[in-house]
């Protein structure tokens, strides 16, 4: 199967070669084509999977051949995303795949001045790509008109719910014209999101290319049981011990990335943090940067957890386990994406366990615990639980440093996160 055998136009297909890719991701050879039949789609797939392109394309084929272009633009399809990240990662998408094609595309968010973008809608979009609360803005200002919508993409809708946006998209929804394509794409299916798609779509394709709620096979996921402040200290023993050269790290807080970003800092480590708190600029320079290599550390909450384009990630970190299970697929999605290799690490305290164990219960698994040597928890009810999986059982459990320094190896070349050539698209 390449991407010739799915009926994309001739201008969209050299897009697709000027990447270098030549076979689609499955989500892409089921999504694809009926998108291009003109029908809705409810589906379900990790991110890394392809997604984007999933929909880019298609999208993109039916605006050029179906109705003509007109003088002053109205948008003809809009993509709803839950963060800026991932808006900024879609707008890409679009304009990289469409860049043989007479459409105009803009990207709208929060966090940014408004004006800029007041004055690109009154040029004309074909293609918008919003985040649901600046578009509110944008549509109780009366700076767009959503009448001419032609085809709706819900992208990542289970987030979009999670995070409180329903009654946005409902406003939204009812901007919309009744006959349009509708588009949703989550990671889960989730009751609220199964209602949410009962009442959009009609006669939907459902499409579904990984296990429901479950996290991406190819991602090795190991659990370090450890005390509770001791994290930091084994966080940083890890990174140098085994040279990790990239690595995002997920907490629970805004003020809690904050506090390790410094102290990983004061341990050797480039690190930078990103967060909701964080200013639009700050957050694409820090993004930009781990991914150059300039920083070798990101510490993110979970408003990062989706729309991180990040190349064969090797590594994922939850410093801390989320409290709603489901965040913990999307947190260890952003590494072993599109088919490469990933690995992620859990740091577990005592009182973490009940949200282990609703995460075991939703992937329906079982971790083991690797109990790290010289970082044995202290808490009675951890080390009952985790000594047979203990490397030293007998071992008197110590405070102390382990003799390998916990700043990162500075002798050893950064080791490549994927040596493999893939053909595949990776976006999203």
């Amino acid at each position: 199967m390449t991407f010739r055998n799915l009926g994309l136009s001739s201008d969209l297909l050299r897009a697709v070669a000027d990447q270098g890719y030549t076979e689609p991701t499955p989500i892409q050879q089921q999504a694809i084509p009926a998108i291009l039949q003109g029908r809705d789609i409810f589906a379900s797939a990790q991110t890394g999977t392809g997604k984007t392109a999933g929909f880019t394309l298609p999208l993109l084929h039916r605006l050029k051949t179906t109705n003509p272009t007109k003088s002053h633009r109205t948008p003809r399809a809009l993509i709803l995303t839950p963060t800026r990240e991932l808006a900024a990662q879609v707008s890409d998408s679009v304009k990289t795949y469409g860049k043989y094609l007479p459409l105009r595309a803009a990207v709208v968010y929060g966090g940014v001045g408004i004006q800029p973008q007041i004055q690109t809608l009154s040029r004309g979009v074909d293609i918008l790509v919003a985040t649901p609360g600046r578009l509110l803005d944008h549509l109780e200002q009366k700076t767009l008109d959503l009448s001419q919508i032609e085809i709706l993409v819900l992208d990542e809708c289970d987030r979009m719910l999670d995070m409180g946006f329903i009654q946005a998209i409902r406003k939204i929804l009812a901007a919309l014209p009744r006959s349009r394509q509708t588009l949703m794409f989550s990671a889960t299916f989730s009751k609220p999101i199964q209602q949410l798609a009962n009442t959009l779509l009609k006669s939907p394709t459902l499409i579904e290319v990984a296990p429901r709620n479950a996290a991406a096979e190819q991602v090795e996921q190991v659990v370090h049981p450890v005390d509770r402040d001791r994290k930091r200290e084994l966080l940083s023993y890890m990174i140098g011990t085994h040279n990790w050269q990239q690595v995002l790290v997920f907490t629970r807080t805004k003020h809690g990335a904050n506090r390790l970003a410094e102290q990983l800092a004061k341990d050797g480590l480039k690190t930078a943090a990103i967060h909701g708190n964080k200013s639009q600029a700050a957050r694409t320079r820090a993004l930009n940067d781990f991914k150059q290599g300039k920083v070798r550390v990101l510490v993110a909450t979970d408003v990062a957890s989706r729309g991180l384009d990040i190349d064969q990630l090797p590594h994922v970190v939850n410093f801390e386990l989320p409290n709603v299970p489901e965040d913990y697929v999307h947190r260890i999605g952003r590494t072993g994406r599109a088919g490469s290799e990933g690995r992620a690490v859990s740091l577990v305290c005592s009182d973490e366990h009940a949200f282990l164990k609703d995460i075991e219960r939703l992937l329906n698994r079982t971790f083991s615990k690797d109990v790290i040597p010289g970082y044995e928890p202290t808490s009675p009810a951890q080390t009952k639980t985790d000594q047979p999986n203990s490397k030293q059982p007998n071992q008197h459990r110590r405070r102390t440093k382990p003799q390998t320094q916990s700043t990162p190896s500075r002798s050893k070349k950064p080791t490549s996160a994927g040596t493999r050539d893939r053909k595949q698209i990776r976006t999203a």
